[in-house]
This record gives C-alpha cells, sequence and structure tokens, in this order.
C-alpha cells in the first residue's frame, strides 16, 4: 500500500482559504477602516496577486519580504506569497535599517513589499544591503507619514489589476516544503531565519481551533503583529473557522476599545503589554462588556494582577507559550473546572503560568540540564523546556551550527528554565539566555553591549532585565566607565539610539564598577538581583 493522489495531499494552510472561498464566500473576510472584502473577494485579489507575482519573476522556494502593518495586504500576503510557490518573510517593523538589510541578504529576498510609512527605513536598508529586491509599494491612505517615493517601485494594487483571476496557484510538492521565514535575535546580536513549513502551520492552525475553542465565524481583532511568528497563525486559522478579520494598523487603547465594540469583537490577542494597557486605560475609554470576549496572551509571563484587572472588564484571557522557533504557542494555561472556585486573585495566579501542551504539541517536557533526566513535578527542580512536534522550526536559514546546537539529543531546546507542579502545569521560572522581553519583543542583551563598546567612554558593559510597569521588561545598563572618561546617562542613551532600533535602547544606566568573578567574568546574576531588589533601579 502507497501513497498517492488519491489518498496522500500534502497539508498547506492555504487550502483553507480555498475552502472558505468555496463554502461561505460572500462571508466577510477582512475589515480595514473603509474597505471590506469578502472571502471570495480575499481569495482572487490573492490569486491574481500571486499570478504578478510570478511575473515579476518570482519562482518556486525565492523569498519575498513583507515590511508592513496590519492591514489587508500585510494578511492577503500570507496567502498570495505562498500561492506564487514563494516563502514568506515578515519583518518586524520596528528594526532599525542595518537588521533590515541583513535578513534582507541573509533571505536573498526577490521582492521586498513595503508601507509607504517604512519605506525610508526600507530605504536606508536597502542602500547599504548587498541585495536587490524589487520594491512594491503599500500605498496606505491611513499611513501616518508619506515621504517621497522613487519612480521605481511597483504599485500594490498593481499586483491586483494586472494578475490573472485564473492563475493555477502553487500548491507544496511536499508538506515539509518552506511556507515562511521569520527572524528571531535569540541571544546575539545577528538574527537567525526560522524555517516554518507548510504541515507545521496547518497543524498549528488546527490546534489553536480546538485549544481557544474557535467557533465558526468568529469576529477576530488581528491586534497580534503579523510580524511575530506570523501572527501566530491566526491569518490561516481565521481563514479555517471562516472568521472575519478586523485590522488594526497601530495599537492604542482607545482604538481597541472602541473596535471590539463597533464590530462586536469574539476573539483577540496580544502581549501583556497590550493587557496592561487596556487594564490601566483611563476610564473615559475604558469599555466593559457584557458579552464574553476570549484573548490569548503570550510574548512574556503575564503579571497576575493584569489578568484579574482583564477579567474584571470581561475578558476571557488565555495565557499560552511558545517560541518563533515552534510557529508561536506550544503550551496553554488551559483552564481547569476546579479553578472556578478560586478567588479572581487565585484564578489569575493559576491562569498565569504557561500551562501544559496544545492538541497539536507531541511533547513538552521540563529536563535536567546536567542529567538530562524529567525533573519531579513538584514546582521547585528547575529544568530546562524541551520540545518534540510537528511545529518546530525546520532549522535556521544558512545556519547549520545553530540548527545542530539546538536539537541536540533529538530535543528542541528553548533555552527557558521552568518547573512543573504537581497538575502538571509548567511555569518559567528564569531564563538560561540573556534575552529580554519587553513588550513581547525580544532584546539581545549581548547587541546592546556591543553598542555601548563602541562608545569611547565605556570600557565595561554588561545588560540585563529590568522590571518595569508599563513594558514587563526593559534594558538597564551597568556601565564601568574607562579612566578619566566622562559621559552622562543621557548621553549614552542617546548613542544607543543613533545606533539601533530605538526600542533596544538602554532606559537606565548605571555607573560603577561590575562584579567579576576570580577569572574576570562579569556576574550578571548580581546585576538581576540589585535591579530585581530595587523593583528597578
Amino acid at each position: 500500500m502507497n501513497k498517492n493522489p488519491a489518498n496522500f495531499v500534502p497539508l498547506t494552510p492555504i487550502s483553507f482559504l480555498h475552502r472558505t472561498a468555496d463554502v461561505y464566500g460572500q462571508n466577510t473576510s477582512v475589515i480595514y477602516e473603509n474597505r471590506i472584502y469578502t472571502w471570495s473577494e480575499s481569495r482572487e485579489r490573492c490569486v491574481r496577486i500571486a499570478s504578478s507575482l510570478n511575473s515579476h519573476g518570482v519562482m518556486p522556494g525565492d523569498t519575498v519580504s513583507v515590511l508592513a502593518f496590519n492591514t489587508p495586504e500585510m494578511f492577503e500576503s500570507h496567502f498570495s506569497i505562498p500561492m506564487a510557490g514563494a516563502v514568506l518573510n515578515s519583518i518586524n517593523v520596528r528594526l532599525d535599517a542595518g537588521t533590515i538589510a541583513h535578513i534582507l541578504n541573509d533571505s536573498n529576498a526577490k521582492i521586498l513589499l513595503v508601507d509607504r510609512e517604512l519605506f525610508e527605513v526600507a530605504s536606508d536598508a536597502l542602500s547599504i544591503s548587498s541585495s536587490n529586491p524589487k520594491v512594491v509599494l503599500i500605498n496606505d491612505v491611513f499611513a501616518e507619514s508619506k515621504p517621497n517615493v522613487t519612480e521605481n517601485t511597483i504599485e500594490y494594487e498593481s499586483l491586483v489589476e494586472n494578475g490573472d483571476p485564473s492563475f493555477k496557484w502553487q500548491k507544496p510538492d511536499d508538506e515539509w516544503q518552506p511556507l515562511s521565514l521569520n527572524y528571531t535575535s535569540g541571544t546575539t546580536g545577528q538574527p537567525k531565519g526560522v524555517v516554518y513549513h507548510h504541515r507545521g502551520s496547518y497543524l498549528m492552525s488546527m490546534g489553536t481551533v480546538i485549544g481557544w475553542e474557535l467557533p465558526n465565524h468568529p469576529v477576530y481583532l488581528y491586534s497580534v503583529p503579523m510580524f511575530h511568528c506570523n501572527g501566530w497563525g491566526h491569518a490561516w486559522t481565521m481563514a479555517a473557522v471562516a472568521g472575519t478579520v478586523i485590522c488594526l494598523r497601530a495599537f492604542s487603547p482607545e482604538k481597541v476599545f472602541d473596535l471590539l465594540d463597533r464590530h462586536k469583537v469574539t476573539h483577540f490577542g496580544g502581549a501583556p503589554i497590550m493587557l496592561n494597557m487596556l487594564a490601566n486605560a483611563p476610564k473615559k475609554i475604558q469599555k466593559t462588556f457584557d458579552r464574553e470576549i476570549k484573548v490569548m496572551t503570550a510574548g512574556a509571563p503575564p503579571p497576575a494582577k493584569v489578568l484579574e484587572s482583564m477579567m474584571s472588564l470581561g475578558f476571557n484571557v488565555m495565557h499560552v507559550y511558545g517560541l518563533t522557533e515552534t510557529y508561536g504557542h506550544i503550551l496553554q494555561a488551559a483552564p481547569q473546572t476546579s479553578w472556578l472556585s478560586e478567588t479572581p486573585a487565585g484564578l489569575a495566579k493559576l491562569s498565569s503560568r504557561q500551562g501544559v501542551r496544545f492538541p497539536m504539541t507531541e511533547d513538552v517536557s521540563v529536563l535536567d540540564q546536567e542529567t538530562g533526566e524529567h525533573v519531579p513535578p513538584d514546582g521547585k527542580t528547575i529544568g530546562e523546556i524541551v520540545i518534540r512536534c510537528n511545529t518546530c522550526m525546520m532549522g535556521y536559514l544558512n545556519n547549520p551550527q545553530a540548527t545542530k546546537e539546538v536539537f541536540a539529543d533529538d530535543w528542541f531546546h528553548s533555552g527557558d528554565l521552568a518547573v512543573i507542579h504537581n497538575d502538571g502545569y509548567i511555569q518559567i521560572k528564569d531564563r538560561s539566555k540573556d534575552i529580554i522581553i519587553s513588550g513581547g519583543e525580544n532584546i539581545s542583551s549581548v547587541e546592546v553591549e556591543n553598542v555601548l563598546y563602541q562608545h569611547p567612554s565605556v570600557g565595561e558593559a554588561a545588560v540585563v532585565a529590568m522590571p518595569d510597569e508599563t513594558w514587563g521588561e526593559v534594558p538597564c545598563a551597568f556601565v564601568e566607565l574607562k579612566s578619566d572618561q566622562l559621559v552622562s546617562e543621557n548621553e549614552l542613551i542617546d548613542f544607543c539610539k543613533q545606533n539601533m532600533a530605538t526600542f533596544k535602547r538602554p532606559k537606565k544606566v548605571v555607573f560603577g564598577p561590575l562584579p567579576k568573578t576570580a577569572t574576570g567574568k562579569i556576574q550578571k546574576h548580581e546585576l538581576r538581583a540589585s535591579v530585581k531588589d530595587s523593583g528597578g533601579v
């Protein structure tokens, strides 16, 4: 008995779009300000765009990069680019030109779709990049700034107008075929390209439907940036359940409350920083709801107090955990019936744990880093979170050594340190990587340190996470100046702003001798302790 086209069809999340357009073609697919599309219209637009990409030289396996906000164009790119046989590379809109240039080079991007508001940073990136992609302009009328655009760009809407609606879209020959490419900074300043395959993204969508108990036709506010693990795969998930996607270009509490109310939103997601902003918004713009609105949060461990505040507004918040390398969430703080007897504070505390595996996740364990044995479920013994599932990345693009290291002993090693409680729920306690998670964004302490070392007055520097009420964590720099050198805190922070993405700059600089071991290694644990004990220096 062998596989054949009748009994084995490669899985791809692109099939969700076609099924929903066939069955629910007149249902609303996307709403963005004054633009509304049906699922039938969305499919035709995506097919036309795929056709145009091919006519502009995009071949199967090529990379098409997108630097854009959560607009219909970014949503469509999750279908149109794979339908052209290409690999979708959605780029973080907050990155600096140097990092964007590295991504374009590493991915060998053939085409770059860019929002007009981001055209200036994209142009700066292209000026220092060795790649030479064709530039497609997303000319959104709601862009805050509209810099001059060079004539050798292609208008996004021309891809739609000039595309062939009868184009035969590319189905993957193999479900292991690359679907998308997402970059994560990891523990170094040089981003690594994480490759997803069609099979994994299909299964992620199916797991989300079950794990989040999604009904048919939800109304989903896309507040998760679509450059984050492809927006947690929710573009494909909403296509699977024929939902209506409300696009959110820029997050603000007032805008979110307005959209939740106006469109009768049933589901949305976001990092804990977003929930914190909603929970602490001025009373005059806050709204409470007599219907249940389900919220998925991830990106950093959410404070229990924030979850408690969100619940008081009528939101049912589910905390999930994952990494870019796992297509997003693979653990969920799945609620238990027994939790209903808990106080709001007790319920929030239980819900703030990383949780148990999603339906599509085969195995998530916590192993002793020395012995490789499973730690006991006592809530005290710390080990590393390791993962085996179909939603683990294919590997790091152009980086076989890093791929080999992270897949050691046939596990994916997360680098996150955690305990398992006696009910089987996992909870992160620390990170073995020096990553700072600020508002859901990963910031490499090494990258910040490298910039600080570029300043002529800096002798030694160490950067650690500092608690912050708004962002969860922010970088705090400890600096030992060279002898006879003087520089102010503001001068160093400004120096960092000029040499890296603004959100990565240290928010606090502490001057003085750095604690070191006998061999001269900086003792970061002491710096972390001093920051933690003071609640922020």
